[in-house]
């Protein structure tokens, strides 16, 4: 217990000497989040190369359903699931799937879609030939009950990735109902010529009587947050910069070796496990006050920049838990990298370039779902990409410890293998 208390006043004692680094610890993230949301506030990526898997519950069974899902297919972009497990999906399955991030979209046809845009085409060639002098009557629904096209999108989705599903599937929406139309046009004019009058020409014709929704996935009592640049980099650049906290660790630990200083640690009866606890215990607390140091800029520095307010979702315990799982491993793998480096320029050389290379991997500059798909299996091996995920599933899919729990198993797990890995080499080389 000495030993660990003697630790952690020995990290305060050389952080708060040293001013200039201090300052650099929490400055440069902020001056990091800032310009990285500022450059990143149009649509992140442009989606048109990348393949979807779309939940598709088509509760219909019309010429709608079929030309939807005809017409996704054929694009190239998607490819249309309607059963997981061999169970064919219904909306609350499909709701659910989109809602926890485990598909990112989901289109429901409502039934009677198919019969809406039948009547509206019947209605409006009625109109037509009742203008034009011909007796036709085809049977119209009575009533005008608005049906929409439902659909479902990742709570995590990107505006850029929103914004052009909705365009396609409106675009597949018009064109079946023009088409039903122009079909039934031509039905009647083959039944009897007639001549058009300039009449005709004004007409208002009413296409659309299937729309496009779309609705929320969460139970209602959560948080409305749109991912935007700032609910992307704040988190994203944060976790970044928490993982460069093994600059400082290494280069302590180092100079420790190299001064005599931990020699005198040692000498203290005790395990070196307990120094090594000591140092994870004080550094995870500067990563977690650094953490929240960077939420406070998202939610009132950004607004001051004309940028979006940062929303950190509604359970504060779980936020707090992930923010330490992340300084744990982040905290771990600086140790580490000091204990097996003999060097400042090897620590700091290798931590500098292995945090650069996880971040990249591990989806904290761009979305990980537009990488290849061998990149995303290695991407989801890096602790920044639990951290982000994890993050995620608070700030955007208003999720609480339940969705949640299993990164933070990931990062804890991974942060003590790191300190006992540390702590075996460090014995290694004292025999």
């Amino acid at each position: 217990m000495l030993r660990l208390l003697a630790t952690i006043r020995k990290e305060w004692q050389l952080l708060r000497r040293d001013k200039t680094g201090l300052t650099l610890l929490f400055v440069m993230p902020v001056i990091l989040i800032t310009v990285m949301a500022l450059i990143q506030d149009a649509p992140f990526k442009d989606y048109q190369e990348v393949k979807f898997d779309i939940l598709t519950v088509d509760n219909d069974h019309g010429k709608l359903g079929r030309y939807i899902r005809e017409g996704l297919e054929s694009s190239g972009q998607f490819r249309i699931i309607d059963s997981v497990d061999g169970k064919a999906l219904d909306v609350a399955s499909a709701r659910q799937l989109v809602n926890d991030g485990t598909y990112k979209i989901s289109i429901i046809i409502p039934a009677g879609a198919t019969g809406s845009i039948v009547s509206n085409a019947n209605k409006i060639v009625n109109d037509i030939s009742n203008r034009m002098g011909m007796s036709v009557s085809l049977p119209v629904k009575k009533g005008n009950d608005s049906l929409n096209v439902i659909i479902y999108f990742d709570p995590a989705a990107k505006k850029a990735f929103k914004g052009a599903i909705h365009q396609a599937i409106d675009n597949f929406l018009t064109q079946v109902e023009t088409d039903m139309l122009l079909g039934r046009i031509k039905q009647e004019l083959r039944r009897k010529d007639s001549t058009a009058t300039a009449e005709n020409d004004t007409m208002a014709i009413r296409l659309q009587a299937v729309g496009l929704k779309e609705e929320a996935t969460g139970n209602g009592k959560g948080i409305d947050v749109i991912s935007n640049s700032v609910q992307h980099n704040v988190p994203a650049w944060s976790i970044f910069a928490m993982f460069f906290i093994v600059i400082p660790i290494a280069g302590n630990m180092i100079r420790e070796r190299e001064d005599g200083s931990l020699l005198r640690m040692k000498l203290i009866p005790g395990s070196y496990l307990e120094i090594l606890t000591g140092k994870m215990f004080f550094f995870v607390g500067i990563c977690v006050i650094q953490f929240y140091c960077m939420m406070l800029v998202g939610m009132y520095i950004m607004p001051l920049l004309d940028l979006p307010k940062l929303t950190m979702g509604r359970d504060a315990g779980a936020t707090f838990l992930v923010a330490a799982a992340i300084g744990l491993a982040a905290t771990s793998y600086g140790i580490l990298i000091g204990t097996v480096f003999k060097t400042p320029n090897q620590a700091l050389n290798f931590g500098a370039i292995s945090i650069v290379i996880l971040s990249a991997i591990g989806g904290i500059w761009i979305p990980l779902e537009i990488m290849p798909e061998k990149m995303q299996i290695v991407g989801h091996l890096s602790p920044l990409s639990w951290g982000l995920d994890a993050i995620n599933d608070i700030y955007l899919r208003n999720g609480n410890i339940a969705y949640v729990w299993k990164n933070i198993l990931r990062l804890v797990f991974t942060g003590f293998f790191m300190l006992a890995l540390a702590g075996y080499v460090e014995k290694r080389r004292m025999s």
